[in-house]
């Protein structure tokens, strides 16, 4: 149940999905505003000022994104957590709502428990002021945009960005408590790995859901993204059920890891934002 009542923004024009979603989180003791239009959508915001919106991609009019875009821009509603409602799988599309500010978002058909803990979760990211991963409880938001704004532009520090590749696919399969798994087995690993081979008070954090970045001091960045990079490729088989580790072993949408190495931050600039989205987008 809702620890109080928090407010819900859904819009989204499918009726049936709209009163499905309504009548579920209503009965999660949560306060429910219920829309069908994106321009309604971004009235119905700036009128009731809601802790959470939802919002589908496929609208009659605008689209989500432009609903999301229009809501960050405006300092009012520039905060409200955003999780999307999309029937896309591609890379591409999570980038775009990710770069627009979307805080997290779930394919269809969804499991209506799954969308619950994704809302629980976001709003507990608000109320503990974004600064640590609800799953992880690795330093996310406002403490890795301090962390690089004091790390960009020094020659003493390195930076390696790990994302975790096709975890949307392995969380459609597995569901959201097995995803949750792989992060925290991830996030342990990393967390681990540094003990051994650089410094204990290295910086690691969330650039994103299933990405992760590392300040180190140069000298430590090759050997941590090695072993990283070996151990990452060891462990996968063993985040899948055992029945289904043949059948997944050449798959494309297979678990996998993607690692950039930044050896110097001596010469970028001091834009943060700028800076993450050159990662997320390589």
């Amino acid at each position: 149940m809702a620890d109080s009542k928090s407010k819900i923004l859904i819009v989204e024009d499918d009726p049936d999905v709209a009163e499905m979603l309504t009548k579920y989180f209503r009965s999660q003791e949560y306060e429910v505003f219920t829309v069908n239009w994106g321009e309604d959508g971004v009235r119905s915001a700036l009128q009731v000022n809601p802790d959470l919106a939802i919002l589908d991609i496929r609208l009659p009019d605008i689209d989500g994104y432009e609903v999301a875009s229009r809501l960050r821009k405006d300092r009012r509603t520039a905060d409200i957590p955003i999780i999307f409602l999309t029937e896309k799988r591609d890379r591409s599309d999570k980038l775009q709502g990710l770069e627009i500010g979307a805080d997290d978002y779930i394919t269809k058909p969804f499991d209506v428990q799954e969308l619950r803990l994704r809302v629980r979760n976001a709003l507990n990211r608000v109320s503990q002021g974004s600064l640590t991963n609800p799953v992880t409880g690795l330093p996310e938001g406002a403490l890795v945009d301090e962390k690089l704004s004091e790390a960009l532009g020094k020659e003493s520090s390195s930076l390696l960005f790990v994302s975790l590749l096709n975890m949307g696919a392995f969380r459609e399969t597995y569901g959201f408590v097995a995803s949750d798994d792989v992060m925290r087995a991830v996030s342990l690993m990393i967390a681990n790995t540094i003990r051994e081979f650089s410094r204990p008070e290295d910086f690691l954090g969330h650039l994103g859901p299933a990405e992760f970045i590392l300040v180190v001091p140069p000298s430590n960045l090759g050997i941590l993204s090695e072993k990283l990079k070996s151990r990452l490729e060891q462990s996968v088989e063993y985040f899948y059920p055992l029945k289904d580790r043949e059948l997944v072993a050449n798959r494309p949408d297979r678990l996998g890891a993607k690692l950039i190495e930044v050896p110097s931050l001596k010469d970028r600039g001091p834009d943060v934002t700028k800076f993450k989205t050159e990662l997320l987008n390589a």
